[in-house]
């Protein structure tokens, strides 16, 4: 039958995705913090990247950093996905100079921005997600802050800042704008 799908699959599917909703919950009760609060690391988690939203007396912001521990002699590793969650955060400092081209869900192409390579921030509340693809786990607890992010998790909070300050930024220059060279 190649491609169809079977009644069954689709129903342990669901019973799966049911059962990890109901793991959401029952942390969110945990952590005793509103649901709409962990929303950030849920989209972390389930479709990547970083997230922020905010609300009239809320921002929430979650910033996501991979570790690869790799053993040479086994040749085998793992990629952790270890994700911040920060509500009502704010940068302390910045540092350094970097820039990139990004793209974000809002524009329509990738631009040229210039970000810190290092940042600090800090929240009223901070939640660590550690995602292990090995174990099948994800180990969730709070942590105290500040918290220093270097190179793509710098890029990432700064980003995000934008989003939730209104102050995105507007690079002038496009990909476009870049011309090619080959060399011998």
């Amino acid at each position: 039958m190649g491609d169809s799908l079977d009644c069954s699959d689709i129903y342990d599917k669901l019973k799966k995705q049911l059962a990890f909703s109901l793991q959401e919950q029952k942390i969110i009760k945990k952590l005793g913090i509103k649901s709409e609060i962990f929303l950030p690391l849920l989209f972390s988690l389930k479709f990547g990247g970083d997230w922020s939203f905010q609300t009239e007396s809320t921002k929430v912001l979650a910033v996501k950093d991979k570790l690869t521990r790799y053993d040479p002699e086994r040749m085998v590793g793992y990629t952790q996905e270890v994700i911040f969650l920060f509500l009502n955060p704010q940068i302390l400092t910045k540092e350094g100079q970097v820039y990139r081209l990004e793209k974000c869900s809002q524009k329509k192409e990738r631009e040229i921005v210039e970000r810190p390579f290092k940042i600090e921030v800090d929240g009223e509340d901070i939640i660590k997600a550690v995602l292990n693809p090995k174990t099948l786990k994800i180990t969730i607890k709070r942590v105290k802050g500040p918290l220093s992010f270097e190179g793509s998790s710098a890029f990432g909070v700064s980003h995000e800042m934008d989003h939730l300050t209104g102050s995105e930024k507007v690079g002038g220059k496009s990909l476009w704008d870049f011309s090619y060279k080959m060399e011998d």
